[in-house]
């Protein structure tokens, strides 16, 4: 059996416009035999670059940058390097912020309240798999979604709400556009519809959904 020491550790790219806070997480990872910093970015135009050059596991990213919008560098982060997964981390505790981001590609979407060591094991989640984990968000979707539909199930449900076509969502998610149809049924079927729009609108109703506030 192999020694899980001689694993290779995780790779990390860390997207953040202050270098203090950059420096110090890139510290406190440094303790985990398991992770390792390759690259650090201000911006997320200098993260696209890094992660071409690198080739990072993991992706921490900050949504308040200069520039690209966090929002924006996640959707073309995931769309140049798929096989990477990208985790939000951001002070922002703002639930439409959360499904931008989990929307966008991201696996993750953390606040920066939370502790170090859920931060770790998330990095750890999502390079094993995991996708749409949502932690320190002050108002996370309705209570309603838990029950009514997987998490899976909500995660194209935002998808849907982009008009986002099967083999779009497929694409986007990383499942197979067989797997979509199954998924957007059971929407359907929970939410009482019988088509994609009625069921984006019943979702509104419902409070899953939430309009997000205009643009200034």
């Amino acid at each position: 059996m192999t020694p899980i020491h001689s694993r290779q550790p995780v790779r990390l790219l860390l997207v953040d416009d202050h270098p203090v806070l950059r420096a110090g997480l890139a510290n406190l990872i440094a303790i985990e035999p398991d992770l390792e910093v390759v690259a650090q970015a201000g911006s997320g135009e200098a993260a696209l670059k890094l992660c071409r050059d690198h080739q990072p596991d993991v992706i921490l990213l900050d949504l308040g940058m200069p520039g690209m919008g966090g929002a924006e560098a996640a959707r073309r982060l995931c769309e140049q390097a798929p096989q990477c997964k990208v985790v939000v981390l951001t002070s922002s505790e703002s639930a439409a912020d959360a499904d931008r981001a989990l929307a966008a590609g991201a696996a993750a979407f953390l606040t920066k309240a939370v502790p170090f060591g859920e931060i770790v094991a998330t990095i750890r989640a999502v390079h094993g798999g995991r996708t749409q984990i949502c932690r320190g968000v002050s108002r996370v979707p309705a209570k309603a979604n838990d029950a009514l539909l997987s998490p899976r199930e909500y995660s194209v449900l935002l998808l849907l709400r982009r008009g986002l076509s099967n083999p779009e969502i497929g694409r986007a998610l990383g499942i197979t556009e067989r797997t979509v149809k199954w998924h957007v049924k059971a929407i359907l079927e929970k939410l009482g519809e019988t088509d994609r729009t009625a069921a984006v609108a019943r979702a509104f109703d419902l409070g899953l959904l939430r309009t997000e506030p205009p643009s200034t």
